[in-house]
């Protein structure tokens, strides 16, 4: 601490010392300085003739270095040998104590700029070491501002190629993206157009033998109605794969559905491929629509038959599955937890690994033009997402295939059963059964006033919700409403709600278009609700208004 403080007073007389004539002026006025305090102490300081220039050698040298200092100590020593030593004093022995303290004197003065050299010349190491240090540390901050510089090209010259890497990487996913609209759009064009043909020919054709040939006219309107169907089926294959078809998921034993499915399975595969089941045992239930399941499996257990055209074997199996976070972290949108898994395997050609990388595409197919659309493994793959499971192929060439279909099991309590009608239930109407059609389109609430009154229905109409609260306000009765969901101002969800408030026990049946409404969320169906999708034939509609009338 101390010698630090002296290196600060040192540093702080710098600019004394640039100037070499101070020094000796110094050393002569702090000599006679301490001359005259000499004299005005001289009662106090007698005998001690030297004491009072100690002070001024010490400054002196301190400031200006040991050559003023030593100016300064033979000016003292001079001054005290003429003015405060006793006259008869001398060197050869004369005045013994005198000539000791002039000795005393000269060896003190010698250590005094011994010692100020020897700080002097540390002080200046030090100081031409703390230039060092600063000329290294401004070296080393240029070094490493330079580097700092490097790098920072270089990571600008990393970003920019990342970001050129993003955009060719951004520009290919949507050239592929485009494909892929364009093999969907071209492949529904091609199915929609070929069905048109169907429906247009076939009503031209209906038109022009109704008078003249009616059996034909009617094998026409047969045709026009298959065209008309499939086109339905289609727009239900795209909703599946888009993961917007309303589902309607209950829980499901799988070992019941797939044991009751064997008889259609049989049927549809042919002679030539054997089928066999392998139903596990303690199977959890699983969430799913049970339909769009029956449906899912059908279409695996035909790609597969597709894929043994000599014939072959379809193994149809059933098992409990975990699905970890391992395996969620590798595959896209899957949520590790407990799931159902059904699994599909054939013994025919397989898939190259080209193939299978595109094998959820929509209107990708091997087949053979006019044996596929290439809809099946896509609607399967959107109604696994659409469901919160997964679907995941293996196939191997000339070994087969596997398609495995995971859906959520269900932990929870039973929910209510649908209604099923026996199959000797007539599906007309009674005279006591009146129905209140609620449709903003004109043509479609003339055609479904008119099924219903085919049906044997009494049926009283209103073109929008308005209408249709008013009739509340008369003496009007009716059992079901049958509304349309999608309707300008008052949409069908919030017109039930308010007849249920004024009439409650009223029945509802929904119905539309739209997949995207007030009573589907996310793709599911709302709880308890009853739905009919457009569009609907007379029987669908006949059944759907039969069970919901008949629920209790």
């Amino acid at each position: 601490m101390l010698v630090r403080r002296i290196r600060k007073w040192y540093e702080a007389t710098q600019f004394l010392r640039e100037h070499g004539w101070l020094g000796y002026a110094f050393a002569v006025l702090s000599s006679t300085g301490a001359m005259y305090v000499r004299v005005l102490l001289s009662g106090v300081l007698e005998g001690f003739p030297f004491i009072t220039f100690f002070a001024a050698i010490v400054i002196t040298a301190f400031i200006f270095g040991w050559r003023a200092g030593a100016l300064a100590g033979v000016l003292g020593g001079m001054i005290s040998a003429y003015f405060l030593l006793p006259p008869d004093w001398s060197l050869d022995g004369h005045g013994v104590s005198n000539t000791i303290g002039m000795a005393f004197y000269v060896v003190l003065v010698s250590v005094i700029l011994l010692l100020t050299a020897a700080m002097h010349r540390g002080f200046a190491e030090y100081a031409q070491d703390d230039r060092q240090r600063q000329q290294l540390n401004e070296l080393l901050e240029s070094r490493v501002a330079e580097r700092t510089a490097e790098l920072q090209a270089a990571n600008q010259k990393l970003r920019d190629e990342a970001r050129s890497r993003a955009e060719a990487e951004a520009l290919v996913r949507q050239m592929q993206k485009m494909e892929a609209v364009g093999q969907l759009t071209g492949g529904i064009a091609h199915d929609f157009n070929n069905m048109l043909a169907i429906i247009i020919g076939s009503i031209d054709m209906a038109k022009k033998y109704t008078q003249r040939d009616p059996a034909k006219a009617a094998r026409a309107i047969d045709h026009a109605m298959e065209g008309a169907t499939r086109a339905a089926e289609l727009t239900a294959r795209l909703l599946a794969f888009s993961r917007q078809q309303p589902l309607d998921p209950r829980p499901v034993d799988a070992n019941k559905l797939v044991s009751g499915m064997s008889e259609l399975l049989t049927r549809t595969l042919g002679g030539n491929v054997r089928m066999e089941t392998v139903l596990a045992g303690g199977l959890w239930r699983m969430f799913a629509d049970p339909p769009q399941l029956e449906s899912a499996i059908l279409n695996l257990c035909v790609n597969g038959r597709d894929a043994m055209p000599d014939g072959g074997k379809i193994t149809l199996e059933t098992m409990n599955a975990h699905l970890d976070d391992t395996y969620a972290a590798t595959h896209a949108e899957v949520r590790p937890g407990q799931y159902v898994a059904i699994a599909v395997s054939d013994t025919g050609e397989g898939m190259s690994a080209d193939v299978l990388s595109r094998a959820f595409d929509p209107f990708f197919t091997t087949k053979k033009p006019g044996q596929g659309t290439g809809l099946g493994l896509s609607q399967v793959y959107g109604f696994a997402k659409q469901s919160g499971g997964h679907v995941k192929i293996y196939s191997e060439v000339g070994q087969g295939t596997t398609v495995k279909l995971y859906l959520p099991r269900y932990v929870g309590d039973d929910l209510p059963e649908t209604v099923t009608l026996p199959k000797d239930r007539p599906l007309e109407g009674a005279a006591s059964e009146v129905i209140l059609v609620v449709e903003d389109e004109d043509r479609v609430r003339q055609m479904s006033v008119q099924l219903l009154q085919d049906l044997g229905y009494p049926v009283i109409h209103a073109n929008d919700a308005k209408h249709a609260l008013a009739m509340l306000d008369t003496d009007v009765t009716f059992d079901l409403l049958f509304t349309d969901v999608v309707m300008p101002d008052m949409n069908g969800k919030q017109l039930a709600d308010r007849v249920r408030e004024r009439r409650p026990g009223t029945k509802v049946l929904y119905t539309t278009g739209y997949t995207r409404n007030a009573v589907i969320h996310n793709g599911m169906l709302d709880r308890d609700v009853s739905f009919l999708p457009k569009p609907f034939t007379i029987q669908q509609l006949a059944t759907k208004i039969r069970q919901v009338l008949d629920q209790k």
